[in-house]
């Protein structure tokens, strides 16, 4: 026999009860014997558009204070690529409420991340327009 073990019927008793132990065990982790609930996927991608937005934001700012205001129109399509990504974010947010039997507290976070960072990216393009 190349490498299978000969089991006796007490290996097998002492396999049975660890099964039954670990099944136990898992059972006692979740709610009334219930699966664990899990975030909502699509809040879980609003919040990432919503920390991808806050790292060109940042590089954006950083590159403009470096080269003290003198920044060509690839900066302004960053602008409003981002923009467009807390659009999506949003959008990402709001039909992340429609899964059902999920946590919801990634939802309400991308939703309101994404709506600042658009709301300071409209209100920079505004002042830079007047």
């Amino acid at each position: 026999m190349l490498g299978k073990k000969l089991r006796t019927e007490d290996d097998r008793i002492k396999a049975v009860a660890k099964a039954r132990k670990k099944k136990r065990k898992k059972m006692i982790k979740t709610k009334y014997g219930q699966k664990a609930v899990r975030h909502s996927k699509r809040g879980v991608y609003s919040c990432t558009y919503a920390v991808v937005i806050a790292f060109l934001v940042i590089v954006m700012i950083l590159f403009s204070f470096l080269n003290k205001g003198n920044v060509n129109i690839l900066i302004g399509f960053f602008g409003l690529g981002t923009c467009a990504m807390a659009v999506i974010g949003i959008w990402l947010g709001m039909k992340g409420f429609r899964e059902r039997e999920k946590i919801y507290t990634t939802c309400k976070v991308g939703i309101t991340v994404n709506a600042v960072f658009l709301a300071v990216m409209v209100g920079l393009f505004v002042r830079g327009l007047m």
